[in-house]
């Protein structure tokens, strides 16, 4: 039986074969956030008007698109909130273990651009030290801004 399915798989080749995968396999959404400093240290936290209640303070996030780099998740989401220039770093955080969703997030460093904020979903932005963050900042934030805030941080361009 073991190599009648083998034979099987084999003949099938290609878009059949990914087709038997994507099906048999979870399919996840990818969240994704951004740890956006400036030259000063100071990190990017947004005001979503989404996000609960006493925790709409948090750093730049959103869905990757099929086949989106998850990098460039970043990039793209920061340019559609804030109008800013961001260049994703290095990769600081994965998690998985949720039904339908996997975590990743970036260190990212801004590059240029004039702050202009999405009405829609955003409420407000500033620049925050990482001693001074807002009191209603997402819980699962604080970690990932210090963990990214330490001598040695690495963006892409400095490897």
């Amino acid at each position: 039986m073991r190599r009648l399915a083998a034979r099987a798989w084999h003949a099938t080749r290609g878009p059949i074969q990914w087709r038997v995968l994507w099906l048999a396999n979870a399919t996840f959404m990818v969240g994704v956030t951004g740890v956006v400093r400036d030259d000063a240290g100071r990190v990017l936290l947004l005001k979503h008007r989404m996000w609960p209640e006493g925790r709409q303070w948090g750093l730049p996030s959103g869905y990757a698109i099929r086949g989106e780099e998850f990098g460039r998740t970043v990039e793209r989401e920061v340019k559609e909130e804030t109008r800013l220039d961001v260049r994703a770093g290095e990769l600081i955080h994965l998690k998985s273990g949720y039904r339908l969703r996997l975590e990743v997030a970036y260190e990212a460093r801004l590059t240029g651009g004039t702050l202009s904020l999405d009405g829609f979903e955003i409420l407000d932005a500033g620049w925050f030290t990482p001693d001074d963050l807002p009191e209603d900042l997402q819980p699962a934030h604080r970690p990932l801004i210090a963990r990214t805030d330490r001598p040695g941080a690495r963006d892409r361009d400095a490897t």
